[in-house]
């Protein structure tokens, strides 16, 4: 199952500092409060992962102190950029912002891309009122297109849609891709994917919802001058730009709607471990029968060498 060069962009970690301030407020799935590093390099080793990109996941650093949210971002930060300059060449990671705080996230950004050296900005989907392409984070983004960085996003229940489901369905099942399609469509329609091209947006679990409903997308602006002048070029061109990872949509109903929208170089290796396990993707994905060797060897490792420049030797 290895080969010799695999790189996963959505693999999660759980630092010691996020776990003690989370986990005594039964705030942290069991999965993430058990995580370890041994145990993220003993899935990457049975699955031929060379490298993993790490961020923290859900519930995120926000619950409306923005104190203890600078505090604990920068302290996973830095535990993340250890792990790093300890293994290389194993670990990459996707530095956390504190947003909705604006003033402390442009200090982040600086300080994790210049000190730190971090491979791009880690962002979550909403920030409980908000979603990505929010006026309130026009500065962020400014940046971040001045930087051209790249942008991993998360997912995330906003306020609104919490425990809408029945009692025994996780937020996660259902709510997870449809918000990573409301992120895609506040990006697209309030004009920031025009407006910062040079960001390098990378959207998890194959775009959520987004693939099934291009249509519906590219069909909203025809009757709206306002949303039409956000996307000048089109909806279809903006999406086939931004890229998107496997993690837990490694078959053949995931994969065979992506390809349909996207080329197979817009795709990227992701696992979402420890939720699943790296060698359930790479078999997921020979299996699916959606792509060829070729395809697979870019999908491991060389549609993200562009993204990752350091990973490439």
């Amino acid at each position: 199952m290895s080969q010799s060069h695999r790189i996963d962009v959505h693999h999660h970690i759980a630092p010691p500092a996020y776990i003690a301030e989370l986990a005594p407020k039964n705030m942290l799935n069991p999965v993430i409060s058990g995580w370890t590093l041994a145990k993220s390099i003993e899935d990457m080793d049975k699955a031929g992962v060379t490298t993993s990109i790490t961020t923290v996941t859900t519930p995120g650093f926000w619950f409306g102190d923005v104190d203890q949210t600078r505090r604990l971002v920068r302290a996973c930060n830095e535990y993340a950029a250890k792990l790093v300059q300890d293994h290389p060449p194993r670990f990459g990671m996707f530095a956390a912002l504190p947003l909705p705080d604006v003033e402390g996230s442009l200090r982040e950004i600086e300080y994790a891309l210049d000190t730190l050296k971090a491979d791009g900005i880690g962002l979550f989907t909403n920030y409980r009122d908000k979603w990505l392409g929010d006026p309130a984070f026009e500065t962020v983004f400014a940046d971040l297109n001045r930087r051209k960085a790249v942008v991993y996003t998360h997912p995330d229940s906003p306020a609104c849609c919490k425990n809408i489901g029945l009692p025994y369905i996780n937020d996660a099942v259902i709510e997870y891709g449809t918000d990573t399609t409301r992120a895609i469509a506040r990006v697209l329609f309030s004009g920031t994917a025009v407006r910062y091209p040079d960001i390098r947006f990378i959207w998890s679990h194959a775009g959520g919802t987004m693939p099934f409903i291009t249509e519906r997308l590219i069909r909203a602006p025809l009757g709206n001058p306002k949303l039409k002048e956000q996307v000048p070029n089109g909806v279809l061109y903006e999406l086939k730009k931004f890229h998107y990872d496997t993690a837990q949509a490694s078959h053949i109903y995931a994969m065979s709607s992506l390809t349909k929208l996207v080329a197979v170089s817009q795709i990227l290796f992701g696992t979402d471990f420890p939720y699943r396990t790296s060698a359930e993707h790479v078999r997921g994905l020979k299996e699916c029968g959606v792509f060829s060797e070729a395809d697979l060897r870019a999908i491991d490792c060389d549609n993200a060498l562009p993204l990752l420049p350091r990973f490439g030797a």
